[in-house]
């Protein structure tokens, strides 16, 4: 269906993409290399300037909106990056090519996925967008404090660098090239600041563009669950505490270096690997050192600045995610608590991990690629051009099952009804693999003790991928099919729908559990299953069993009292050790999805005793759990169940 908002403009994109790829008002661009931004306590940043330039090759004089764009994977990437797509004609050589080049038929989708970020507009919007700088912005793309050529000390979002953002933006303002009229733009961790600093509210800062962006940054990727996140964490401190050392060559060269620059390098080398050390090392819950306590503490600074506040957004925002992104947790509550109209914010979720952001797009019947609605949104609230991108549908959603671009007008989709079903010892004849085969069912069924191990068999599935933010290019027998992780899971699934069911939301899943020790990790996915057996992973949920505490006034609860959506507290000190041998209930939120069953699928709940390598108990946790074997108690006096949204009762 078209992603216009109204079938009567069905060639929004169509329109975007024109205006895009056609003539562009200059033909040039000019680079201001390092120019300095002073911040008000003396911090000294860097930041590349874009211009659009003449025929002659120098910068216009005429006033211009400004797109800041602040990175921690240093502007000296943005440039490499932009470089290579500024070569003439390569881009236009390339789009088709990668567009087409197909990995399925040899079992690595993922390949392919990877390959489409570069057509989706994923790299135009992590870089430099020479065609947007053509057609009358100015770009400036800054390396946050103490990263790239900035001094400082990298805060990783702390108040102090939250801040920053705030004076970036009033500087570029205040710039004799810039009019005044200010957005933001950029990936991940470029979009997680744009929505920190439109959360304070800077007056020149009209827009934003925030791309796979996130806004809880404990619970989507630290610490999902209360485990640690070694999937992703690890190797992202390590790729950017190494990029942060790369000195200035020209400046040494021309004899400018910034002693200060390698005063703060020396000072703090390595930002947060003594917390990851610790998390890793720690033996016991008692000798767990200052660093890592601050972080499981939720009244802590750093804890604080770690979690957003979307609802004091009053800006147009435009959002752009992943079923599959390790953002998905935050990136559609981040939607529905931006305090504008319909009009001013947009959210599109792809189908796509985080890496491979930008895949989906492009496609026939799908939104234009991401560099092109990123014009069109910055053309129509920065430059007030009338181009129908404010009558965009408000969500454009890529739906599973059904393997189309859908439109709506929000998520949750309307005309969702919360379903208890429960977890049911009876066999469902579907999971022949799997370490347990139960059903799903409206009543239920009989007494029974079900057990599960902890194993490593979480690395072949599409968890793992999304834990290692699709870095990984797992072949399809694991990203595509969960059958054989489901080797060491508990499976409960549903009889076939006999017609198409739609599920849109978060989903809760309650469990009654019992444990041999004081301490264990439970993980759970909500699949898809196809006549022929082949299990889809839909979404995913996880939780330390000790850390179950939930916030009750941060936690979302359906109609029929059931959570929807609970928000597990993970502090120390909300910390509740279990008591071996006694049975003991647990809330897991599964982070939200968009679906649809066909005629004769089933929906799944597959039940793992932890998720290696998306996530990990800490240290002292891990020692409490002994990786003893987990225990599911299924009583019909104290039932477990999941609490699914969907738009039809189903019979089941």
């Amino acid at each position: 269906m078209p992603v216009a908002a109204s079938p009567a403009e069905p060639d929004l994109d169509a329109s975007f993409i024109a205006t895009h790829s056609g003539p562009q008002q200059y033909p040039n661009v000019f680079i201001e290399w390092d120019v300095p931004i002073t911040m008000s306590d003396g911090t000294v940043l860097k930041a590349n300037v874009y211009h659009p330039a003449g025929a002659n090759g120098q910068p216009i004089t005429e006033p211009t909106p400004t797109v800041v764009n602040m990175t921690p994977y240093t502007k000296l990437v943005t440039n490499v990056a932009d470089s290579a797509l500024a070569v003439p004609g390569l881009n236009d050589f390339l789009t088709p090519i990668l567009r087409n080049l197909d990995f399925s038929p040899y079992g690595f989708s993922s390949v392919s996925d990877i390959l489409k970020v570069l057509p989706g507009g994923g790299a135009r919007t992590f870089a430099v967008d020479r065609t947007l700088i053509q057609s009358g912005y100015t770009q400036v793309v800054v390396d946050v404090r103490g990263t790239g050529f900035s001094q400082g000390t990298w805060q990783v979002f702390g108040e102090r660098e939250q801040l920053d953002g705030v004076e970036v933006v009033n500087w570029a303002a205040a710039q004799g090239w810039s009019n005044g009229r200010i957005g933001m733009s950029g990936v991940s961790y470029s979009g997680i600041n744009q929505l920190q600093t439109a959360e304070r509210h800077p007056e020149a800062l009209k827009a934003i563009f925030p791309v796979v962006p996130g806004s809880d940054l404990i619970r989507d990727v630290a610490a999902p669950g209360g485990a640690l996140g070694v999937g992703f964490l690890p190797e992202w401190l390590l790729a950017v505490d190494a990029a942060k050392l790369l000195p200035d060559l020209v400046s040494i060269i021309g004899g400018r270096f910034d002693w200060t620059w390698l005063r703060d390098r020396v000072r703090d080398p390595f930002t947060f690997f003594n917390v990851l050390i610790a998390a890793l090392t720690t033996a016991s819950v008692n000798d767990i050192p200052p660093e890592l306590e601050h972080i499981l503490d939720d009244g802590s600074p750093l804890r604080t600045a770690w979690v957003g506040h979307p609802d004091q957004i009053t800006i147009p925002t435009f959002l752009y995610g992943g079923w599959h992104d390790i953002f998905t947790y935050s990136t559609p509550r981040i939607y529905n608590a931006v305090n504008v109209e319909a009009a001013q914010k947009k959210l599109v979720m792809d189908n796509v991990y985080h890496v491979t952001l930008g895949s989906g797009m492009g496609t026939a019947g799908g939104p234009a690629p991401l560099q092109v609605l990123q014009r069109a949104w910055f053309d129509k609230w920065l430059k007030g051009i009338d181009n129908g991108i404010d009558r965009y549908s408000p969500v454009t959603l890529w739906q599973q099952g059904s393997e189309t671009w859908t439109s709506d007008t929000a998520f949750p989709r309307p005309g969702m009804t919360y379903r208890r079903l429960y977890l049911d010892p009876a066999s469902s004849g579907s999971a022949a693999g799997a370490r347990y085969d139960g059903s799903l069912k409206p009543e239920p069924g009989a007494a029974q003790r079900i057990s599960v191990d902890p194993t490593l068999a979480t690395t072949c599935s599409r968890d793992a991928a999304q834990g290692t933010a699709g870095m990984l290019p797992l072949p399809d027998v694991c990203i595509k099919d969960a059958r054989i992780s489901e080797g060491a899971a508990l499976t409960f699934t549903t009889a076939p729908v006999s017609e198409d069911t739609r599920l849109s939301g978060p989903i809760g899943v309650h469990l009654n559990t019992v444990l041999d020790a004081t301490d264990g990790y439970w993980s759970v996915t909500v699949n898809d299953v196809a006549p022929d057996g082949k299990s889809t992973v839909l979404t995913q949920g996880q939780l330390t069993a000790s850390l179950r505490a939930i916030d009750e006034a941060k936690s979302t609860r359906s109609p029929n009292g059931d959570y929807t959506d609970p928000y597990p507290v993970l502090t120390l000190d909300t910390r509740q050790p279990i008591v071996p041998g006694e049975a003991t209930t647990i809330d897991i939120g599964v982070r939200a999805t968009d679906a649809l069953l066909k005629p004769g699928h089933r929906l799944r709940v597959d039940v793992f005793a932890g998720n290696f390598p998306s996530g990990v108990l800490l240290r002292p946790l891990l020692n409490e759990s002994q990786l003893r074997t987990q225990h599911l108690e299924l009583d019909p006096a104290n039932p477990s169940w999941i609490n699914v949204p969907l738009d039809r009762p189903t019979g089941w």
